[in-house]
């Protein structure tokens, strides 16, 4: 039986340096967002719902793009809900079908963060990398998504 394919030099650095570059990219996101009283997970949720037509999103199609169980949506959204960013709307012909709607509040308080992380966004990666290189990102990062998720 063959042992494993050891990472070389090159692969391991690239290995590495996503590992650790990832997580503290994430910390800065979460920082800028933190003054605001959300969390990265929060803010991803308001985003995708604003971007859903109506600013109206299924709870289940919600949590397939948020990556989350039914049980870990609910626990997701128990902030939104409880500061009024979200309201929680049945639908009127299938009581079944529930969606989680952008209120006013929580659209304006997009409003006031989505500059302050997109600055964040370039300022720590986008604006270090050449077109080139951001493409070559994108590409690869598809490459691993559909690896994770055929």
């Amino acid at each position: 039986m063959a042992g494993p394919k050891w990472l070389d030099p090159e692969e391991m650095k690239a290995w590495r340096l996503y590992i650790t570059t990832s997580v503290d990219l994430m910390k800065a996101l979460e920082e800028d967002v933190r003054q605001f009283g959300l969390t990265m997970g929060d803010y991803q949720l308001l985003a995708m719902i604003s971007e859903a037509p109506d600013r109206r999103l299924r709870m289940c199609d919600l949590a397939d793009q948020l990556r989350l169980s039914r049980s870990g949506l609910t626990r997701r959204m128990e902030g939104v809900l409880t500061n009024s960013w979200v309201a929680r709307v049945q639908d009127d012909a299938d009581r079944r079908v529930a969606y989680a709607e952008l209120t006013t509040k929580g659209w304006n308080l997009l409003r006031k963060v989505a500059p302050i992380h997109l600055d964040s966004v370039r300022r720590l990666m986008i604006d270090h990398l050449s077109r080139s290189e951001i493409k070559a990102i994108g590409n690869a990062f598809a490459k691993i998504s559909e690896a994770i998720n055929p």
